[in-house]
């Protein structure tokens, strides 16, 4: 097709199908010949050349006949520049009939280039050329470009028609595509002529073979993007290395990124620029370059905008920071699992320090009242704590990798910036408890949760509740946890005031029946023992006699993890059913570095245990917590606090008990006011987030937001479940098929295919993890990206994909199944066999 033809059939003749009336403005005259030629019997044209006059006689003639339906479309063509403000269309007489129809030239993409390019896309490099050369090449040297150069051979064997993916398929080819090649060597003179007209390369080698043109090829094309995006000169060392010209720039622009964002070209591409800048020495050539524009074509620019990155947010530059994050968010090297935990952590430490930011700024308007600082807590605050979790888990994903302390300074940034924020919150409320006591007025109290919320539904005969009883669940974990089961029922999230102090052996027995009339806490030599009543209550098995004290037959307990893996049977007759789970505490306790981790498993527990009481006739569940806690990552060697002198008990290395000297660094409330009664006459303790021993990345037992506003939830167990799965499948692959995973970090390809649009409703949920012959876990998708942190779990609607980076645990090397289950009913969708092959 000629040009002429081209902007005759695929330009203006849409238009005036669609508009009836086109108005050519041309002041070059380029176009009059072809508009004259498409007059015909139901297309008239009326051509202002010769006179102004006579054409809009003959204009407005062709509107009257439009109107008679004499014709079917009227196009204007008018050897002038088109009018671009109102007072240039008053002036101008044919102004009214680009107002009631269309109008050429229309927008950026009307220009002669763009035209030129739209006719002969597989031709882009020849028609820049030809451009830089003169401004306004006739019709006849457009014509003339690709004449000839058909590729038949080329066209034949790879089963491909335009050059774009011809020269795709020659970097990329199918199996059957490399079978096809080798079969014969008559196509190597038609790709060396594609190539020098394409994108100017001309083949140096000699081979016949595809691989060794396909070496060639790649590094040209990955040199050649890197060198235009490259803002300043090449270093010398690299001046002489073959490139393309910049005519060929879009077309070497577009398969780089079409390589890098097929999923199925990903990984060879990966492995390509890898080797590349390997053996060009890239990393070495340009090491000293501060810019190096933005893309990433190399793997050594991905992590020099890492470090740029880096440095933007120490130096408090954020909107920089987000600008690098938002360019690198779909960038080929979160196909990398490595590459993707160091940029989750830079985002969690992005995301962390604005919400810190935005908080501080509004924080003075909610300190002058306890009630207000709670509220402020429960609403906004609790969110800097989420945010500070999920950082300190991407954290614990990416340190055992970070060998060389790149990321020790934003570590550091972020946990002041978190600690700053908490002890400015800390003063306040600590002053505030001081003068009003504890609990709150108006709010829920643990120690009345059962008596107020599970006592009163066990008076209906028959109905069947569920008490979990969950060790250290703070306040924004509930909110999470809300959000997992928002579709199991009905269900309520209110903030509650723990029972001082605020550790387990007290809180655990706050939540028993009748512990607001009941507790007390007794003073026995060195140690705090709580009763209910005469009854010492300093264990389970005395907590839980106390329960079946009241309830008897009605009631079963057990721990929340061996009810999930069903190692015990809940009978029929059973309308109380208490659930522990001490997993998130116990972490802490032993393992603070790894803990934020094991939170999302506890949650994941906690969601497959409600499906499961919903599943055996359960009516309602109510979750309560002993106590909340703190991270206490931004904690220096130094950042401690003498005990006061005077008879106390030391309780967790937050608070006193007993009596004693004061000093300003302390608050100091009589037990009552702090709603404690039994031995205690006074409650104290450090007004700051500061412990009395060095070292505690994680504690409780104190007077903080943190540690004593805690979650209860109140589900009615109702509702559909999750969508099901007809006419779709859950499809797992894992780099085009390999089988074996080279390193701790494996990037998965997941994705929902369907049918049809109608095959499943809303959004489906995945659960990914890697587990053993014997079921069990020994890799988890690694939180960020698209896995929430929280649940762990992937959210995708139909047809969509995503690619999800799986955390092997360390120890582990051998056979395994990657499975993509129902996070509620741990059934499994699909799996994938893999094992390990790690070099050493």
């Amino acid at each position: 097709m000629t040009i002429e033809q081209f902007i005759q059939d695929e330009v203006l003749q849409p238009r005036l199908s669609k508009n009836e009336v086109v108005v050519v403005y041309d002041p070059a005259q380029r176009y009059r010949e072809l508009c004259v030629g498409m007059a015909s019997e139901r297309c008239k044209v009326v051509d202002a050349t010769e006179s102004s006059l006579d054409s809009r006689a003959e204009a407005l003639a062709g509107l009257q006949e439009l109107g008679r339906a004499d014709i079917s479309q009227m196009l204007v063509y008018v050897p002038a520049a088109k009018p671009l403000e109102d007072e240039h269309c008053q002036g101008d007489p044919f102004s009214v009939y680009m107002a009631c129809g269309g109008v050429f030239p229309e927008g950026d993409g009307d220009s002669y280039l763009s035209l030129c390019l739209r006719a002969k896309p597989d031709h882009a490099t020849q028609i820049r050329s030809a451009f830089e050369k003169d401004d306004n090449p006739s019709f006849a040297v457009i014509n003339a470009i690709g004449g000839g150069l058909d590729w038949p051979n080329l066209r034949a064997l790879l089963g491909v028609e335009s050059s774009r993916d011809i020269l795709f398929a020659l970097l990329v080819p199918s199996e059957q595509q490399q079978e096809a090649l080798k079969g014969s060597d008559a196509w190597v003179s038609e790709a060396k002529a594609l190539f020098q007209a394409s994108i100017g390369l001309k083949l140096r080698t000699r081979g016949k073979s595809w691989s060794s043109v396909a070496d060639e090829l790649w590094t040209y094309l990955l040199f050649s993007e890197f060198a235009f995006d490259l803002p300043e000169e090449l270093p010398q060392a690299l001046g002489d290395m073959p490139r393309a010209p910049g005519e060929a720039r879009q077309l070497v622009e577009d398969l780089c990124e079409r390589l890098r964002s097929d999923r199925r070209t990903q990984s060879t591409y990966i492995d390509r620029a890898e080797a590349i800048e390997a053996e060009l020495e890239l990393r070495t050539h340009c090491g000293d370059m501060v810019d190096l524009g933005v893309l990433d074509t190399f793997p050594f620019e991905e992590r020099t905008f890492m470090h740029q990155a880096i440095e933007a947010l120490l130096n408090d530059d954020t909107d920089q920071v987000r600008k690098i994050l938002s360019r690198h968010r779909g960038s080929v090297w979160t196909g990398k699992g490595e590459s993707q935990a160091q940029w989750d952590l830079l985002k969690a430490a992005s995301g962390l320090i604005d919400k810190c930011e935005d908080l501080d700024r509004v924080l003075a308007d909610h300190t002058k009242s306890i009630g207000s600082l709670v509220e402020f807590y429960v609403s906004h605050l609790r969110e800097a704590d989420r945010l500070h979790r999920e950082f300190e888990q991407a954290v614990s994903d990416f340190d055992w990798q970070d060998a060389q302390g790149t990321m020790e300074p934003v570590k550091k940034r972020v946990r002041e910036q978190y600690g700053r924020l908490i002890e400015k919150v800390q003063g306040p409320f600590t002053k505030h408890f001081e003068n009003t006591g504890w609990p709150l007025h108006g709010y829920l109290s643990n120690s009345d949760v059962f008596d107020r919320l599970v006592a009163p539904k066990l008076k209906q005969s028959g109905y069947r509740i569920a008490y979990l009883m969950v060790d250290a669940l703070r306040y924004e974990l509930g909110v999470a946890l809300e959000h997992q089961l928002a579709d199991d029922g009905k269900i309520d999230l209110q903030p509650a005031m723990v029972q001082l102090p605020s550790i387990t052996l007290v809180g655990m027995t706050s939540l028993l029946p009748e512990a607001s009339s009941s507790l007390k806490l007794t003073r026995k030599e060195n140690s705090l023992i709580p009763m209910m009543g005469d009854q010492v209550i300093t264990s389970v098995s005395q907590r839980m006699d106390w329960i079946r004290k009241c309830y008897g037959q009605r009631f079963q307990e057990g721990r929340l993890e061996e009810f999930v893996r069903s190692r015990f049977e809940v009978g029929p007759d059973i309308e109380l059913l208490v659930l522990r789970s001490v997993e998130i505490d116990s972490h802490f306790e032993n393992h603070p570095d790894t803990a934020p981790t094991e939170i999302s498993n506890a949650l994941k527990r906690i969601r497959v245990a409600v499906h499961k009481l919903k599943d055996q006739g359960f009516n309602e569940v109510v979750i309560a917590t002993d106590h909340g806690f703190f991270m206490n990552t931004h904690a220096g060697p130094g950042d401690t606090t003498q005990k006061l002198p005077g008879n106390w008990i030391n309780v967790h290395e937050r608070c006193l008990m007993g009596e004693g000297a004061s000093d300003p660094g302390h608050y100091q409330i009589t037990a009552e006011k702090a709603g404690i009664r039994g031995d205690f006459p006074q409650l104290a303790g450090p007004r700051t987030m500061a412990s009395y021993k060095s070292g505690l990345l994680y504690y409780h037992g104190g007077v903080s937001l943190q540690e004593c506003v805690v979650p209860v939830i109140s589900l009615q167990l109702s509702g559909a479940d999750q969508p099901k799965v007809q006419k779709a499948n859950v499809v797992l692959s894992y780099k085009n098929g390999a089988k074996r995973i080279t390193t701790r970090m494996p990037v998965i390809d997941l994705s929902i295919e369907t049918e049809d649009m109608f095959s499943v409703e809303d959004e489906f949920e995945i659960l990914l993890e890697a587990q053993t012959k014997k079921g069990d876990v020994v890799g988890e998708a690694k939180a960020g990206g698209v896995v929430n942190p929280a649940t762990g779990t992937i959210t995708l609607h139909p047809g969509e994909k995503a690619q999800v980076t799986l955390r092997m645990q360390m120890e582990f090397e051998g056979k395994f199944k990657v499975k993509a289950l129902n996070p509620t009913t741990m059934a499994v969708y699909c799996q994938l066999e893999l094992e390990t092959d790690y070099t050493v």
